[in-house]
């Protein structure tokens, strides 16, 4: 098999793994583009850059149910050599086709061996290649320390898929992992490498979740991620839609909807960006734990706490903009700033700067503004627009 036919054969399977925003989308582009390895990602900062994803194989011996990869499917595999995999990124490299390199795989054989494979092609490209841009590295659940510490070494962020909230919902999708001693304590010992050597992977550590396919809640989901933020300081957490894979033990179960990973990634944005509390979020959830489809979080929140509001512009402090649907980090960072030099009086200033007035209008006040105005703003106030502590033991039971 030449490298060519290697990589269409592990593309296709490392689709699945996103660590970026609107999952089923990003798979849809995938299954339609030639070129499926180019992954187009998100920058911290605004505008997106170009990676080659890709995994060292797709041999895997983990029963995960909701993996193409998993032990036992039916399906062609594939491994690349360390040597092959980073001469073929230069390649593609070179040719400006790609930025940055997202690199995963199956678990072939032992975790750490695995591993130290992924840590190996790496350091081909860092030492032969001088390659100083962008790697994220996958972690193996199970591998050694050694291997933590050397991939905390030579990347830019480091990962390790949770893919199930809790212990026991883990154990509904795979016989074989071990959240707490194969991944958590990963997690941990990534954090520790990072605390303790000043500069080591500076885009931080990340983690994935599998939405839906262990019949978790969205409670469940994110008591565990402000759980993460709290004791291991993950730089992000990101959700990705479950859809059945045929011929696995999930092929008849219902996709998840793409909007309740939607609703994930903006009840995640107030507890990690906004500050919102756990206690917070679930205002926002109904009685069986799970985000409304139909309504933005943070309207709901909003809405379940009337005696916050009205809001007074002109003296509320930064954390009580927060709490005003259409008001974001930005906007309430500029109300701020403009009230030391004038008075808001109007929602045309307040839309200049970058306030959603149709969101905000009813739960804000200030001098000036009139009875009509503020109840037209109410009718238009829209529900779907995308929006702005136990501990990590306790959850994860």
């Amino acid at each position: 098999m030449d490298v060519s036919q290697k990589l269409q054969i592990v593309a296709a399977s490392a689709r699945f793994d996103i660590c970026g925003h609107d999952a089923a989308r990003s798979m849809q582009l995938a299954n339609r583009d030639p070129h499926r390895f180019i992954y187009r990602s998100t920058l911290p900062g605004g505008g997106c850059t170009s990676l080659f994803k890709v995994l060292q194989t797709n041999v895997c011996t983990n029963d995960c149910a909701y993996c193409v990869n998993q032990v036992g499917r039916d399906r062609p595999r594939a491994y690349f050599q360390p040597h092959e995999l980073a001469g073929l990124f230069m390649e593609l490299h070179r040719k400006r086709l790609v930025r940055g390199l997202f690199l995963s795989s199956g678990v072939a054989g032992s975790p750490s061996r695995t591993m130290q494979e992924m840590i190996d092609t790496v350091e081909i490209l860092r030492q032969r290649h001088e390659f100083k841009g962008y790697v994220h590295l996958k972690m193996m659940p199970g591998a050694g320390y050694d291997c933590i510490e050397a991939a905390c070494r030579v990347a830019n962020r480091v990962s390790i898929n949770m893919e199930a909230p809790t212990a026991h919902h883990l154990a509904r999708l795979s016989s074989r992992k071990n959240l707490y001693d194969g991944i958590v304590e990963r997690m941990r010992w990534a954090n520790q490498v990072m605390s303790t050597h000043e500069g080591l992977v500076p885009s931080g550590q990340t983690t994935q979740f599998v939405v839906g396919a262990a019949g978790e809640t969205d409670r469940d989901i994110l008591r565990t991620t402000g759980a993460l933020y709290r004791e291991i300081g993950l730089r992000r957490v990101y959700f990705s839609a479950f859809q059945p894979m045929i011929d696995s033990p999930l092929e008849g179960r219902s996709p998840t909807p793409p909007m309740r990973e939607h609703r994930l990634y903006q009840a995640e944005w107030l507890l990690r960006v906004y500050g919102f509390s756990s206690h917070e979020l679930d205002l926002a959830l109904s009685d069986k734990g799970d985000l409304s489809l139909a309504k933005d979080p943070k309207m709901m929140i909003a809405r379940r706490q009337p005696w916050l509001f009205p809001v007074d512009v002109n003296q509320a402090g930064y954390e009580e903009l927060l709490r005003v649907p259409g008001i974001g980090p930005i906007s309430a960072g500029r109300i701020m700033e403009a009230r030391t030099e004038h008075s808001i009086s109007s929602l045309e200033q307040l839309r200049k700067m970058g306030v959603v007035a149709k969101r905000a209008g009813s739960f804000i006040w200030f001098r000036g503004a009139s009875a009509h105005e503020r109840q037209m703003c109410f009718l238009q106030e829209v529900d779907d627009e995308p929006g702005e502590a136990p501990s990590l033991a306790g959850v994860l039971r």
